[in-house]
């Protein structure tokens, strides 16, 4: 007579008990508070020396602001002054921008200051890059030299997730983004225990960086685009189309990235690397106007303001020309991350999508339209949706971005990735 077997579940992991969790509430509220005062500080340094770059300085000087001569001189101008930084500091501001992501290594205490000129220099010169991965590996550095000097009990692999939490919730201005962000890293590892008890101590961090940034810089992410209400079926279909249409834009800078980083590296020397990048974006900024220049958050503003503003040729003009700027500012060793830029990209081409079909609702548009950008670009799921969703702030368009992600991920899903191993070849 055959024995009949059951196959039981596996248990659950155990909940930590709360003593476990309390010793680690210190250390993040520290390093959340540590954490945004650096990107706020880093942001202020970059903003008050773009104002002088592009308000004062070429008024004094007879120049228009917005002039093709006066964008190339600070665009080249910022390539020397980032590449001596590269060339002359000691740690030679961080390693390779283009073999890094938001996971940054643990950096010397010593590498540090030049990573923070670097980034404040490039974030004032125009490059399309953002702050998000120089202060994140800055943050990161700090919170383990520092942890480990005045709180040497805490586990030495913590200081790090709880830095990159606290620094994502700050550039959010909320710890949603931190939570998302660390619950995906860990579900591809082992973990003890429940998942909620491994994300608490980054959570608080997330919250007290979230909540120090808003009160330090007020920022803010809404664009006051119209609600969009009950969806209908056309905006379903808009949805998984420009989704899908950004997430292909996106795959072809992915994709051209590895070659445009193998021709800057045959400069072989950062005088020449930066500055050609540079003299590269000053080339696209007279292609693209100034809108296309910086991190893009501000710009976003400018065009969502003013959505009749620019026909669909010139947005899309500005959606190829911000992925080429992100492509060569990525590759040509200026220090910043990818994911603003990315947003810019994202809105442009949806509001070409708006200028082209004016029945796509505006909403759709930009918030489908960065989705799938960030798709490509970050590779990272739920903090795509999350930005999409916080730029729009429309309910309604929840359940439009989770299914116009579904054949995006299908587009990007086991392809190179915008980020290279140390020997050029792309990661997977």
């Amino acid at each position: 007579m055959a024995q009949e077997t059951t196959q039981q579940a596996p248990p659950s992991a155990p909940t930590a008990p709360a003593r476990a969790l309390l010793p680690f509430i210190l250390p993040a509220v520290l390093v959340g508070v540590v954490a945004s005062l650096v990107f706020v500080g880093v942001s202020t340094a970059g903003e008050k020396l773009q104002h002088l770059l592009w308000g004062p300085l070429p008024d004094a000087l007879g120049v228009g602001r917005s002039s093709v001569l006066w964008m190339f001189v600070v665009l080249v101008a910022t390539g020397i002054a980032v590449g001596l930084v590269v060339w002359k500091v000691p740690g030679h501001a961080g390693p390779d921008p283009a073999t890094v992501g938001l996971e940054a290594p643990v950096l010397p205490p010593a590498v540090l200051p030049g990573l923070v000129l670097a980034t404040a220099l490039m974030l004032a010169g125009g490059p399309s890059l953002g702050p998000e991965n120089p202060v994140i590996a800055v943050n990161v550095g700090l919170a383990a030299w520092l942890g480990a000097r005045f709180l040497p009990r805490t586990p030495g692999a913590l200081w790090p997730v709880l830095a990159e939490a606290a620094t994502i919730g700050a550039l959010f201005g909320t710890p949603v983004a931190a939570a998302l962000v660390i619950s995906e890293a860990l579900a591809g590892r082992p973990m003890p225990g429940r998942l909620w008890d491994n994300v608490f101590a980054p959570l608080t961090a997330g919250t007290c960086g979230a909540i120090t940034t808003a009160l330090a810089a007020r920022p803010t992410f809404d664009l006051g685009l119209p609600p969009l209400g009950h969806p209908r079926p056309g905006d379903l279909l808009a949805a998984l189309v420009i989704a899908s249409v950004a997430a292909l834009l996106g795959m072809c800078a992915v994709r051209a990235f590895p070659y445009a980083y193998a021709a800057f590296r045959r400069l072989r020397h950062p005088m020449l690397m930066l500055p050609a990048g540079g003299a590269v974006l000053g080339a696209l900024a007279a292609l693209g106007g100034q809108l296309t220049l910086f991190k893009g958050v501000t710009e976003i503003g400018q065009l969502v303001r003013d959505p009749e503003g620019w026909s669909a040729g010139q947005f899309a003009t500005m959606t190829v020309v911000k992925l080429a700027a992100l492509l060569v500012a990525a590759t040509c060793g200026f220090r910043g991350g990818r994911i603003f830029p990315s947003v810019f990209a994202g809105t442009a081409l949806g509001l070409c999508a708006h200028a082209l079909v004016p029945a796509v609702h505006l909403s759709v548009g930009v918030a489908t339209g960065v989705l799938g950008m960030l798709l490509a670009i970050t590779r990272q799921g739920w903090m795509s949706l999350f930005t999409a969703a916080v730029l729009v702030s429309s309910p309604g368009t929840l359940a439009l971005l989770c299914v116009a992600s579904l054949p995006a991920w299908l587009l990007v899903t086991g392809r190179p990735q915008m980020q290279l191993r140390q020997d050029g070849t792309p990661v997977r």
